[in-house]
């Protein structure tokens, strides 16, 4: 078909990075020197074109991911620009699932720190190829090969430069390219958008000449003409060096690193050369696969906008003036404004009511979406983060998309109770928007109780209230979000029969519970035929099970980490409903849950503290005092860099601490690690007058 894009020349890239890495510095540049933007906006100004929230400009972090499409080579770029800080991780998840490929920014200083590992372990779940740019190279104590071998220790990828540095900190002037073999220098007064290419300097010839013979022995391994080049001794074309890295990175077997200082404006335009030689295109990777509705069948659909539309939502947001705003990637086929498409998921078909090409908070309409395209949609009423969207007509499930659960809680109440019913409203549109952000009601107090994964995430959400929908409210102190689970196994049954007249309810169930993985919710399995229980209603025991699991035996805390297998229980033609085998299943689980020897588990935070040696001391002990366990210490330049794992609960303003323990010199970095047991001698303490004991 005529007047079609060539999704061979279209690239869907994120830039992922520790927080202050530079990621959207960076992205400012890309903007400028590709003609998107006519200034560069600085993150620092409060000025960068992607930070375009309040709270992104006043605070200087990326929050949420934002979308944009420029041009570079005859080649289409969107980008997606996500968020560095640990609270934010979902957005980084969520962008990763759609993405082709990405660029992983470190700093050349903090080299691979946490959230650098966090956001390179989520980009291999996924399988994302990927290219490493190492910025501020201009820093004072910045090390280009030591991070290098930092990312080869880390990382189970082979990461080796594909571009070398004239000098570091005060002394970085210029880059050496390994596949051209040419020395670049930018010029200031251009803003690095004029730059020349020279003869290397004769100081860093031989430094050059072994760089790039390691380069081209490693990646002769992903490219058999290249190998057979190399044992013959023949020249090498810059041609056979590009194939042979596209090849390893689209593979996920190899990481060419690139260099500069996006601040300075240096390297940038050298990384949008690479993003477009060796970042695949939608059609470069396996095509999509899926299920059918009914889970029995596996369906593929390639890159192509003549197969059956196949699309996945992942991110809703809330726009002033148009309402419910979906980010969608297209996989397969083409669709057009005004097009149903349908929801697998909940059966419903859902209108397309404007297509549009996305820049930050600025949007373009557009009159179709194809196969390799990121757009936003506006018209979907009922589709959620992570819903398939597809040809009604060819329907396919993709892949559901996994969220963390939430480990901080606040109370939140609105400061006029006339406001309570909007404010009702917004929290479950915020909730909409971000799967890690839950609301629920207390049914003890009828408290609003809202749920992120972390004390940021939280003051975000109640900022985001109050600007943009006007919503004044008083917010409690943060609690940690508690579970429970058992440490043993058990075997019990329960009954629920109720005689009333003519008709009454029976159900009566026998079930085994096994402690697993905390971070499983519940495993549930029925090892028993349907002349025991009839086949209709083992769902309403498993529901009946789910329904028990939100309210623990100690605390009243949820229940995780249960496999539950429905063993035996009888039947009574004239009296068994659904609604008695629910409540049976019930009251078994939480008899089993009793028996089992449950115990509360509480989140524990993998901690980073970087401080100047001197203060090393302070720090050790102030972890030891809040139940922490040091897992390293390990020198960076002047500084140590101390590892550690740590029960969320003893973190609250750990912030304030830790300027006062080190003159406020130490910086720290806090995520989510895992859920583990809360030590008897605390738990006896915080519960032994729950209602629940």
């Amino acid at each position: 078909m005529s007047g079609r894009k060539d999704i061979g020349k279209i690239r869907n890239i994120g830039i992922m990075a520790h927080i202050d890495a530079g990621k959207t510095t960076t992205t400012e540049r890309i903007l400028f020197y590709t003609g998107k933007t006519h200034r560069i906006g600085e993150v620092d100004d409060g000025a960068a074109t992607m930070d375009w929230m309040d709270q992104e400009k006043e605070r200087g972090i990326t929050i949420t991911s934002a979308a944009t499409t420029c041009y570079w080579s005859n080649h289409e770029i969107n980008i997606i620009d996500t968020p560095g800080h640990v609270d934010f991780t979902i957005e980084v998840e969520r962008s990763l699932r759609v993405l082709d490929g990405a660029v992983a920014l470190f700093c050349a200083v903090g080299a691979v720190e946490p959230q650098s590992e966090t956001v390179w372990f989520q980009a291999d779940k996924y399988r994302v190829p990927r290219i490493a740019y190492i910025n501020k190279l201009d820093r004072l104590g910045a090390d280009y090969y030591g991070t290098i071998k930092q990312m080869n220790e880390k990382f189970v990828t082979k990461c080796r430069p594909i571009q070398i540095p004239d000098g570091e900190g005060e002394f970085f002037g210029g880059v050496i390219d390994l596949i051209d073999m040419k020395y670049r220098t930018y010029d200031d007064e251009s803003l690095g958008a004029k730059f020349t290419d020279k003869a290397i300097p004769d100081k860093l010839v031989e430094k050059a000449g072994q760089a790039r013979e390691e380069l081209l022995d490693t990646i002769s391994d992903f490219d058999d003409e290249l190998m057979e080049k190399l044992l013959q001794e023949k020249p090498v074309e810059k041609i056979d060096i590009l194939r042979a890295i596209r090849r390893g990175v689209i593979d996920c077997n190899f990481v060419p690193v690139l260099c500069g200082s996006s601040l300075r404006n240096i390297g940038i335009q050298h990384l949008l050369d690479y993003i477009v030689a060796f970042l695949p295109a939608p059609g470069d990777l396996p095509p999509v696969e899926g299920q059918s509705p009914d889970g029995r069948k596996t369906l593929v659909r390639k890159a192509d906008p003549d197969e059956p539309v196949t699309a996945l939502a992942f991110k809703i947001a809330t726009d002033p003036h148009a309402g419910k705003l979906c980010y969608v990637r297209f996989y397969a086929g083409e669709i057009k404004q005004g097009a149903y498409m349908l929801n697998p998921s909940s059966g419903i078909k859902e209108r397309v009511g404007r297509i549009l090409r996305l820049h930050s908070n600025k949007r373009t309409d557009v009159k179709s979406a194809t196969a390799g395209d990121i757009v936003g949609i506006i018209g979907f009423r009922k589709t959620s983060t992570g819903d398939t969207l597809c040809d009604p007509k060819k329907p396919i499930q993709l892949k559901l998309m996994q969220f963390p659960e939430p480990v901080i809680s606040v109370a939140i109440e609105p400061k006029t109770q006339s406001d309570l019913e909007k404010m009702t409203d917004v929290l479950g549109r915020l909730a909409d928007e971000d799967p890690t952000f839950q609301v629920k009601v207390n049914e003890d107090t009828g408290q609003l109780i809202i749920s992120g994964m972390g004390e940021l995430h939280l003051d975000v959400v109640v900022n985001r209230m109050i600007r943009e929908f006007n919503l004044r409210a008083n917010v409690g102190k943060p609690q940690v979000a508690y579970k429970e689970t058992i440490t043993q196994s058990v075997e019990t049954e329960g009954k629920f029969i109720r005689k009333t007249g003519d008709k009454g309810q029976y159900g009566h169930v026998k079930i085994r519970v096994e402690p697993i993985e905390s971070n499983i919710l519940m495993e549930f399995q029925s090892s028993i035929n349907g002349s025991i229980i009839p086949r209709e209603y083992i769902n309403f025991v498993e529901k009946g099970i789910r329904q028990s699991m939100t309210n623990g035996v100690i605390a009243g805390y949820p229940l995780t980490g249960l496999r539950v297998t429905l063993t035996g229980g009888s039947y009574n033609e004239i009296d068994s409903t659904e609604l008695a085998y629910e409540i049976a299943a019930s009251m078994a689980l939480e008899d089993a849950a009793k028996k089992a020897k449950p115990v509360v588990l509480e989140p524990v935070m993998k901690v980073e503290v970087v401080c100047p040696e001197t203060f090393m001391g302070n720090v050790v002990g102030d972890i030891n005092l809040r139940r922490g366990k040091i897992s390293g210490m390990i020198p960076r330049n002047n500084l140590q860099v101390i590892t550690a794992v740590v029960p969320l609960a003893e973190m609250f303003g750990y912030a304030t601490a830790l300027r006062n323990l080190t003159q406020g010199r130490g910086i720290y970095t806090m995520q989510y690690s895992r859920y583990a047991p809360l030590p008897d001698e605390i738990s006896s303490k915080m519960f032994s007058n729950s209602m629940f004991a």
